[in-house]
């Protein structure tokens, strides 16, 4: 049996996911790109965690719903690696460079980051609307709470994983590479995606080219950001 078949089970509750995610921490070795990645990933779902506990959301159980759809797009796509089968073009430069050398943690963190936000977030938000019956709109105060978690953590990447001022030689090509890519902008798109697919969800066939389109270029910036740098 592969790790995955430890991960199989879809999470139903933040907790679950929470578990799953500290799972794949203690499996995956320190420096792999995913490994990266989830462990960003885990501070922002603990967090969320902790802020659904206290009552910090408008609508906590429909924060809760869209929390686990959110998570078990990448926990899918992980799954999917583990087992050889094909994952969404969004997440498969991550999969395909988390080993690289010549890649620094900080990449992987927002390649992951881009991946997620760029491309799962819509269509978590779509899978949570149908799972709770309601529109996006209904979501979107709760949906801006954890928007603006994100971008917090964004920040915190950034200084925790960017090379310190005496590598400013290896943190110029890194800035110039990530200096482009903004976490609030990624997130307002994602909104924008998600309407869009909740209104075209009575067309499949244009609400699908639509998901490979957006899955292509979320992939294509993901590439760029997983350059490998020099030492």
């Amino acid at each position: 049996m592969g790790q995955s078949a430890q991960l199989t089970r879809r999470p139903d509750t933040v907790d679950a996911v929470v578990a799953r995610m500290r799972d794949l921490a203690a499996a995956l070795p320190e420096r792999d790109g995913i490994a990266v990645f989830n462990r960003v990933y885990l501070a922002v779902t603990e967090e969320v965690a902790r802020r659904l506990t206290a009552g910090r959301f408008t609508d906590p159980p429909a924060t809760a719903t869209l929390d686990v759809r959110f998570a078990e797009r990448y926990l899918t796509a992980v799954d999917a690696a583990a087992d050889g089968r094909r994952v969404p073009a969004c997440w498969r430069p991550l999969i395909q460079f988390r080993r690289h050398p010549g890649i620094r943690p900080l990449q992987f963190a927002l390649a992951g980051v881009n991946a997620h936000i760029g491309h799962d977030l819509a269509l978590a938000v779509v899978d949570a609307c149908r799972t709770l019956e309601c529109e996006p709109a209904d979501l979107e105060s709760d949906f801006e709470r954890v928007g603006d978690l994100l971008v917090a953590l964004e920040e915190r990447v950034r200084e925790d994983l960017m090379p310190g001022p005496d590598l400013l030689q290896i943190a110029d090509p890194l800035t110039h590479l990530l200096g482009a890519w903004s976490l609030e902008q990624a997130r307002e798109a994602a909104w924008s995606a998600a309407r869009a697919l909740w209104a075209l969800r009575r067309l499949p066939e244009v609400a699908e080219e639509f998901t490979q389109r957006l899955d292509a270029a979320v992939g294509f910036a993901g590439r760029m950001m997983l350059t490998p740098l020099p030492d």
